[in-house]
């Protein structure tokens, strides 16, 4: 089996962290009901779990992947002809390989963006194709919690964009891939930043936080979930041996699992931001608000650097005066992002600078 360094080219590409491997092992005992139905309490369990997050009102869905949480959970509330209204960054715009468009038919309306983050008034052009038959009609806000960006919405945010699409029949999804990472840096609660603050589905994720896969689809009022049962199965996310999600879910959510992995990442990035920001010759480019580092480099460094420490570049030519030499590139922190990781490609850093 060949392996490569950890560097920081993603949290989806850390290991399961031993909380969950030994959860899926528990998990992995004797016949059970298939499909979560039934007397299948590992299910009903990992629910209870959500509820006691999110509040007693919601329905909690299990799948596969980011992917079809995303795709299912604004397909509830859109038909063909509908739109959803995003960032150019957004995973439904860029990572999902057309399947919004695909598998709805829907439009997407997507609205540029320096820092990942899209505010009401950005939304508001869009407003005018409602009830003009000749265009597709807005009917879903989606953004990204973390964002693409590395960058994070307040509770405050969120609310106002919920308001606003309330108030003109719309309704609000968040990609919560990186949720944990979010909440962390933002010193609150799940609920908090989605239910209270007038998030309609929300796209649970914890692959990206030490869990081995799956995802939720969370509705925050059970009655926007009806029926969704039957497009999970249509949409091929209905999980035979549903106990095998269920049961990471239910380890993560307990005894602030999520939390530490998340709080443990974080502050991983603060560290490389602080090593990254006494390089002179690199220039922090976004916000570092949760796990995610993003940094104008010189652009014969990055090959040198990836040799041992992998990580992507973001953006080939960033807008940058006078200086065409530089690419802005994203080093992503894990729940197992260490300081000597931190340190040894610091120093590689300084090394190559030196030569």
């Amino acid at each position: 089996m060949s392996t490569v360094n950890k560097g920081f080219a993603s949290d989806n590409w850390s290991g399961v962290c031993p909380e969950i491997m030994t959860a899926l092992v528990e998990a992995n005992v004797g016949h059970l009901f298939a499909y979560g139905e039934g007397d299948e309490q590992v299910s009903q369990t990992a629910v209870r779990k959500f509820e006691e997050h999110f509040g007693k009102d919601i329905a909690v869905f299990f799948v596969y992947n980011g992917t079809a949480a995303n795709v299912l959970g604004i397909n509830q509330f859109m038909n063909s002809y509908h739109a959803v209204v995003t960032a150019s960054t957004a995973h439904l715009n860029e990572d999902e390989c057309g399947a919004p468009e695909k598998f709805i038919g829907t439009k997407i309306l997507k609205i540029h963006t320096d820092n990942g983050k899209i505010n009401y008034s950005q939304v508001e052009p869009f407003l005018k194709s409602i009830g003009f038959q000749h265009h597709s009609q807005p009917k879903v806000i989606s953004i990204s919690q973390v964002t693409e960006m590395g960058t994070v919405y307040t509770t405050e945010e969120v609310k106002t964009l919920a308001d606003f699409a309330h108030r003109n029949n719309m309704y609000l999804h968040m990609d919560g891939a990186r949720i944990s990472n979010a909440v962390v840096a933002l010193n609150t609660d799940f609920k908090s930043i989605t239910a209270d603050a007038g998030v309609d589905v929300l796209s649970f994720g914890g692959t990206k936080n030490g869990l081995m896969f799956g995802e939720a689809v969370v509705f925050f009022n059970k009655k926007m979930a009806f029926e969704f049962e039957y497009a999970r199965k249509q949409g091929m996310q209905l999980h035979s041996k549903m106990r095998y999600i269920a049961s990471q879910f239910t380890r993560y959510l307990t005894d602030d699992l999520w939390k530490n992995n998340a709080t443990s990442a974080n502050s991983m990035a603060k560290k490389l931001a602080y090593q990254i920001a006494k390089i002179p010759q690199l220039k922090i480019s976004q916000s570092v608000n949760a796990n995610g580092v993003f940094v104008l480099m010189p652009s014969n460094l990055i090959p040198q650097l990836q040799e041992q420490y992998f990580f992507h570049v973001w953006n080939e030519t960033p807008q940058i005066d006078g200086n065409i030499n530089m690419k802005e590139v994203r080093l992503m922190c894990s729940w197992d992002t260490t300081e000597e990781d931190i340190d040894g490609f610091t120093n590689l850093i300084r090394d190559e600078l030196s030569k």
